[in-house]
């Protein structure tokens, strides 16, 4: 076996233990530096594997005159929203993933096992409100909001909260910072992290090097919180996300 790649019968495995590391709970950051591009960067030699470290704004040593920066400019949405059922009262809580229609939405739903057709939901005491209408691919459910007094991106200001990763457990004081300072086009449910750590001046500085932008809008969706569960990573089922 190497690299993690093994061939068995014709049939190459690529075991998920391979890539379990432990990783203690005090070194995750719980906040955001306040100046962005003071976070850390590690830098890996392609050629000798050498490892050096740094502070993100020193990315600007890596890039040389001739060179195309790709960002992604997705804007992500306060898609989680804390609801109840209208019937029990019972908490439940939704994650926004993909619009189907213009009130239409394919959401994740906690817990999901009794959020049938038919299930009315009621968010911010009657702001916002919502009817299971079914239930789609991986147990995901359509949801028809319905908006009291107000547009839907109103109500999601009001009421959505950001989604943030699952190792990340304080509230974040500041939505903006879950967001990159070049995010664009509303529609993703979660960061393109890599890019949290840049800065207009720092993207100004990068240009002046003779370096080139350039912008796609990749909405991340719902493959970046499905756990892997598949032991043979190479079965783990990967889902599309809009670009």
């Amino acid at each position: 076996m190497q690299g993690g790649i093994s061939e068995d019968n014709n049939m190459t495995t690529l075991k998920r233990t391979d890539f379990f590391y432990e990783l203690p709970q005090e070194l995750i950051a719980q906040k955001p530096l306040k100046q962005r591009d003071s976070s850390r960067l590690m830098h890996v030699d392609r050629k000798s594997g050498a490892v050096s470290h740094h502070v993100f704004s020193d990315i600007t040593s890596f890039l040389k005159p001739g060179d195309c920066l790709v960002l992604n400019n997705t804007k992500v949405i306060p898609a989680r929203l804390i609801g109840k059922r209208a019937d029990t009262g019972g908490v439940v809580e939704v994650l926004l993933l993909r619009r189907k229609e213009l009130l239409l939405w394919e959401c994740l739903v906690k817990p999901g096992k009794k959020a049938r057709p038919g299930m009315e939901l009621d968010f911010g005491d009657g702001i916002l409100k919502g009817v299971v209408k079914d239930i789609v691919d991986e147990g995901n459910r359509l949801i028809e909001f319905s908006v009291n007094g107000k547009s839907f991106e109103e109500a999601l200001d009001i009421l959505g909260l950001m989604p943030l990763p699952p190792y990340i457990t304080e509230k974040l004081e500041d939505k903006t910072r879950y967001q990159t300072v070049y995010a664009r086009f509303d529609g993703s449910a979660a960061a393109p992290t890599a890019g949290l750590h840049f800065t207009p001046e720092l993207l100004e500085k990068i240009q002046s090097m003779g370096i080139r932008l350039a912008y796609i809008t990749l909405h991340v969706g719902l493959g970046t919180f499905r756990p892997v569960k598949a032991d043979n990573i190479l079965e783990h089922h990967m889902h599309t996300e809009w670009y």
